[in-house]
């Protein structure tokens, strides 16, 4: 393995000059002359995952990358160093060595549009681009980018060894491509019945229909986030699909991640849908759906029983009530986020408190009738809490910091930023206490320098977020 890692290093140039070929003008031969695996030579499962699209940024699939799809290269470049036109004593690219399963493997670190360029550098590259192990996903990205077309004529070229389904497909991702419309989710919806990630956040053209259409035909749909899209208020099967569903299997979807983060139109009763249709759910993400009331909240912990993670954050009228509700779900709320809730007091956090003894992560930033009252009830019943954000609560003060460090041992995060009633004898009872404090938020508060140093002798990997000039 070092030996090809280091043949990989040693021609990585080579790679980066053949992407940016361009394409010859006489390239008329049909995709369907080419040879490509078959879908039944997919790795196995077990197998060291092929992905592409798992580089740090992906750059715009233009029109032109489109158009790559349909123009393999012609039958006379053989190999990459004709399109080089080197001399003839020179024997040829030592990249020509490289095994296969080499050039599959550094593939595989491609977003999509490069490995479509990969295609077009010589018809060897173009049988290993469009190996159906390195499209297990696509990545598509950017404002001015055609994605509806850009997504048909990928699916086409997918569905070539097995017509109009793409048996490989597993994750879609189209985040931020504004231009996204229902025609093309229905063509996902279609073509790849074996999807089980999709990512649209800030497509807000998509509708209510096109996303029932994904979920009635990708039964093995896992993960949706369709944050900011604003014209989504309900997520459920179409009446065809309903139809054909027995009674006893019923109409639910598999649904297990869900971000509908600034889906604004989001009501109750859409909740109430979207919870007895996907009662599988796990995480749930709710931030800024402002229309939402206790009443939704109720709705979904009786259809959603396993909920791990729930953010209402931001949802103006959720209230005591509310997390009456959410303290339903007991032992399985691992993390709950109630940010700027402004109606959620004591009374709320000790609902959850009692019933949810397992809850490692809670983030009531702004809520400002939380007092100390509520963390000593949070203290003494969540004790293995890891995580808490209660910044711009002016009515907590050192004594609930007190009485969570004595009990919560195991706290790493915690945030009392713009804190008023906050002092440094607070802060340094957690530090006696906390050794494990990975990160502190102490911005806005009246902290002296001798609590913050104080901090950093006790807590050494814990990183201080000040407002202090003098504590560096």
């Amino acid at each position: 393995m070092t030996m090809l890692g280091e043949q990989l290093d040693q021609h990585q140039t080579f790679i980066n000059h053949y992407i940016s070929l361009p394409l010859s003008s006489d390239s008329d031969v049909s995709m369907r002359t080419l040879s490509t695996p078959s879908p039944a030579l997919i790795l196995p499962r077990s197998s060291p995952a092929l992905f592409n699209g798992s580089s740090t940024s992906s750059s715009s699939f233009t029109a032109e990358t489109v158009a790559m799809v349909h123009s393999p290269p012609p039958a006379g470049l053989t190999h990459p160093q004709r399109c080089l036109r080197q001399p003839r004593d020179q024997q040829g690219a030592p990249i020509d060595i490289l095994p296969d399963h080499a050039f599959l493997q550094i593939f595989a670190h491609l977003p999509t549009n490069q490995l479509c360029r990969c295609a077009r550098v010589c018809r060897r590259w173009y049988n290993l681009a469009w190996d159906p192990r390195l499209w297990r996903s696509v990545r598509l990205t950017g404002d001015v980018l055609h994605v509806d077309r850009a997504l048909r004529v990928l699916t086409r070229r997918l569905c070539q060894d097995t017509p109009n389904v793409c048996l490989t497909l597993e994750t879609v991702v189209v985040s931020s491509c504004r231009r996204l419309t229902d025609r093309g989710l229905y063509t996902v919806a279609q073509c790849c019945p074996e999807l089980r990630r999709l990512e649209m956040a800030g497509c807000y053209n998509v509708s209510n229909e096109a996303v029932f259409e994904v979920v009635s035909r990708c039964p093995n749909l896992e993960h949706l986030d369709i944050s900011g899209c604003s014209k989504v208020t309900c997520i459920s099967l179409t009446r065809e699909a309903s139809i054909k569903l027995s009674p006893m299997h019923g109409q639910q979807i598999s649904i297990r991640y869900l971000d509908m983060t600034d889906c604004f139109a989001l009501e109750d009763e859409g909740l109430h849908t979207i919870a007895a249709h996907c009662t599988q759910l796990t995480h749930l993400y709710l931030r800024r759906c402002v229309r939402l009331t206790d009443e939704g909240l109720r709705f979904l912990v009786i259809y959603c029983p396993s909920i791990r993670e729930l953010s209402v954050s931001d949802c103006r009228f959720v209230s005591d009530f509310g997390l009456r509700e959410i303290a339903k779900l007991e032992g399985h709320l691992r993390y709950l986020s109630i940010a700027h809730c402004g109606r959620i007091t004591d009374v709320g956090v000790r609902y959850i408190a009692k019933y949810c003894i397992r809850l490692r992560y809670l983030n009531a930033r702004g809520c400002e009738g939380l007092t100390d009252h509520g963390i000593e009830h949070l203290a003494k019943s969540c004790s293995k809490l890891k995580s808490l954000d209660i910044g711009k609560c002016p009515l907590v003060s050192d004594a609930g910091l007190e009485l969570l460090a004595l009990n919560c041992f195991n706290l790493k995060r915690l945030s009392v930023k713009a804190c008023e009633s906050i002092t440094g004898r607070g802060l340094q009872v957690v530090a006696a206490n906390c050794f494990d404090l990975q990160l502190l938020n102490v911005q806005d508060c009246d902290v002296p320098l001798e609590a913050l140093r104080f901090v950093k002798r006790h807590c050494k990997r814990c990183v201080i977020e000040h407002t202090n000039p003098a504590f560096f």
